[in-house]
């Protein structure tokens, strides 16, 4: 299956008409003609099978032959995570996380951090390529970067993780999670989180965990803390 996304087709929509972009790449670059098939997804967990009714390079126009709602998973991952020094690595992660798994994605500037800005346009195309990619219905929602200390003081519902490298008693991470739980995970920069962040987590409920023996980078420890959540909510 090639899937294409849109966010502006709606259920029970009998047509569908894209803009000038998105028509020239269904015609010009994929060579999709009239009464070809083509799946669209609007990112809201509806897919819809359609057939080209007219396309050229301004205009491709389908009608819906077919709807399926998919039901959205019963949890929700929220990574909050460090902008890495290295912009292409957080790009990586983005790819991933979605592959993998991810409901929302916070930037979190922290007091070691050596990014506090991004380009949000290039990471939302981003997560909508990993989104076709994997064929999953659902795009996660990418916040804009917020301090560290408004995410940390701004309630959330669920289970909430701090991972950081501080010689401290801390949980692994796969032993602390429950299926079917909301969770919201802090992963911080290459200098790690600053003691008083993790103390200020530590203040609003977070638990210390671990994700395993190693040292890892920003990166990488988010990708291995969205697998461990999706390994435990397998079914």
């Amino acid at each position: 299956m090639q899937l294409f996304y849109n966010p502006d087709i709606t259920p029970g929509s009998t047509s569908f008409l894209f803009d000038k972009e998105e028509s020239r790449h269904i015609i010009k670059v994929l060579r999709k003609k009239e009464s070809d098939i083509i799946q669209i997804t609007n990112g809201a967990g509806s897919l819809f099978t359609s057939e080209i009714v007219f396309g050229n390079e301004k205009k491709c126009e389908v009608k819906i032959t077919a709807e399926q709602f998919f039901e959205p998973a019963q949890y929700e991952l929220h990574l909050a995570v460090a902008p890495t020094k290295l912009n292409d690595r957080y790009e990586w992660f983005l790819e991933k996380a979605v592959e993998i798994g991810v409901t929302q994605i916070t930037p979190l500037i922290c007091e070691h951090s050596e990014r506090t800005n991004f380009k949000a346009d290039r990471f939302e195309k981003i997560l909508q390529s990993a989104m076709k990619q994997s064929l999953q219905f659902y795009l996660p929602k990418l916040h804009e970067p917020v301090p560290f200390t408004t995410f940390v003081n701004d309630a959330k519902a669920g289970e909430l993780f701090i991972a950081h490298c501080e010689e401290t008693d801390k949980k692994l991470l796969k032993h602390a999670l429950q299926p079917k739980h909301n969770i919201t995970i802090l992963i911080g920069p290459e200098g790690d989180f600053s003691t008083k962040e993790i103390n200020l987590a530590l203040a609003q409920n977070y638990v210390p965990v671990s994700l395993g023996n190693t040292r890892l980078r920003t990166e990488t420890a988010a990708i291995v803390a969205a697998h461990s959540v999706a390994f435990v909510n397998e079914e």
